[in-house]
């Protein structure tokens, strides 16, 4: 969004909640930050500044709300339109990375000096690095305070914090009071007092919490496109909820999203033998699996332009994409799906998590974890039905993941890893944009050789001519991917 004071006033008045997250509203006489949506009385204009980014308005010394929660506001875009080194730099920041490295590690993985990174940071986002980082943790553990259980160590551990007193002394400089204030007026304030002292083990049995999203959000066709693809032994599906076995670091558990009783926009998640400290890393990855973080009115908006694709968007409003819960389980699937149906490739993909996957108890039916990268790189997938050049291919995947030649884990933009992948025999174009969409998140990853996009161009009276077609699908950049699920989702009533 640009900047203008007259527009954003008019959103704030009329709580519009399509801009959700896009920006925060600073009133100078409270000393208190907003959400677009917030429901205390409109400020007047004079006493307004405007934020698109919550640790700015902190670093300005505002507080957030209490009564709108700007930590739960989904997507909160830290700065716009600026360049590729701050993306990735951004990128890095939001995925953990300066919870365990310093801003100079951060810089020297950019290949820049340190001066330079703080400088760029200043310059395009308004803080520095670290303002950034404090802010998100900060927000991540506000949200963990309210929604679970966790005795507070454990939610300054899981969202980042080194120590208790950097957590307290953080804390209170955001939100203007301790920790343990704020949770009392949590959902879990009545609670037993017992459930506060709870043991690390018992801690890590059942951890419950509520991700906010934008609406719409149509569970029925994202849970039906899941559960048409969960592999035996790792994924189930059963009525609204969608289950599976996850791994983070040395942890295995378990993960069960549904939708919330509430009635707001929240999916009710419950997680199994994570580490607290696991926790914050455990969110980020559920939030980018359903993608959480998308704004469905402005690609509806943009993908409606299209005639032939308009009533497909108005049918099921609110698509999103999908994600697996580790991207190399998407350059696993994409290997296992060249040229056979998506029954036949779960089918293998289940024999590969049977054998190789490591093995965990008191998942019921969840038996397996899906095997890492160290494990496919030595596996052997004789008898399993797959060609050998498939097999082949596979290995060489896996040890270009072990040998940091391939790089999965977010730091590099999507762009760069399907090159890298591409240079992998037996990856190309489809299998590429297969990982960008479902590994990786690109919104604009459109694999255009799929059979299934083809049937559904053919059906839908796009020209026959490949390269008046391409330039039609291109017009729906940047949120191709988004039009790949519709394309899908045309072939099956009821599903996609």
């Amino acid at each position: 969004m640009e900047f203008d004071r007259d527009v954003f006033y008019r959103i704030i008045e009329a709580r519009d909640a399509r801009f959700d997250g896009k920006f925060f509203t600073a009133v100078t006489t409270t000393g208190i930050y907003c959400r677009p949506i917030c429901a205390a009385r409109t400020p007047k204009p004079e006493n307004v500044t405007f934020f698109f980014c919550a640790a700015s308005a902190e670093a300005a010394g505002f507080r957030p709300c209490k009564k709108c929660r700007p930590e739960t506001a989904p997507g909160t875009p830290a700065w716009n339109g600026t360049s590729t080194t701050v993306t990735t730099a951004l990128r890095l920041v939001g995925s953990g990375f300066l919870d365990e490295h310093s801003v100079k590690q951060l810089a020297d993985r950019l290949g820049l000096g340190e001066r330079h990174v703080r400088r760029l940071f200043v310059e395009h986002v308004g803080v520095a690095p670290n303002a950034i980082a404090q802010s998100r943790r900060a927000h991540l553990a506000a949200c963990i305070l309210r929604d679970t259980e966790l005795p507070v160590a454990y939610v300054a551990l899981s969202a980042g914090f080194g120590s208790i007193r950097q957590f307290n002394a953080v804390f209170r400089s955001i939100f203007g009071e301790p920790p343990r204030a704020f949770r009392k007026r949590g959902r879990f304030s009545r609670g037993a007092s017992s459930a506060r002292s709870a043991s690390a083990a018992s801690a890590r049995q059942l951890i419950t919490l509520s991700l906010a999203y934008r609406p719409p959000l149509p569970w029925e066709h994202l849970i039906l496109f899941l559960a048409k693809r969960a592999i035996s032994g790792v994924e189930e599906v059963e009525q609204e909820s969608y289950r599976r076995s996850i791994s983070l670091g040395r942890a295995t558990g378990t993960l069960e999203v549904r939708p919330s009783k509430t009635g707001k926009n929240e999916l009710a998640v419950s997680l199994s033998g994570m580490e607290p400290a696991m926790l914050g890393r455990a969110v980020r990855r559920i939030r980018r699996m359903f993608d959480l973080d998308a704004d469905p009115l402005a690609i509806a908006n943009h993908l409606s332009r299209d005639e032939r694709l308009a009533p497909l968007v108005s049918g099921v409003p609110g698509m999103r994409l999908p994600l697996t819960w580790d991207p190399f389980e998407a350059v696993v699937r994409a290997v296992l799906g060249q040229q056979i149906s998506v029954a036949g490739a779960v089918t293998i993909a289940g024999r590969i998590a049977e054998r190789h996957g490591r093995r965990i108890d008191g998942g019921g039916t969840i038996t397996r974890v899906f095997p890492t990268a160290s494990d496919i790189s030595r596996a052997d997938f004789s008898g399993i039905g797959m060609p050998v050049s498939r097999a082949r291919c596979l290995t060489e995947v896996a040890r270009a993941v072990v040998g940091k030649k391939l790089r999965l884990d977010g730091s590099e933009p999507p762009q760069k890893v399907e090159s890298d992948l591409r240079c992998i025999p037996g990856i190309g174009p489809w299998s590429a944009q297969y990982v960008a969409l479902r590994g990786l998140g690109e919104p604009d990853a459109f694999p255009e050789s799929d059979l299934g996009i083809v049937k559904a161009l053919d059906a839908l009276g796009y020209p026959a001519d490949r390269s008046q077609r391409k330039e039609m699908t291109d017009h729906l950049a940047p949120w191709r991917g988004y039009a790949a699920l519709y394309f899908w989702h045309s072939l099956a009533r009821g599903g996609y």
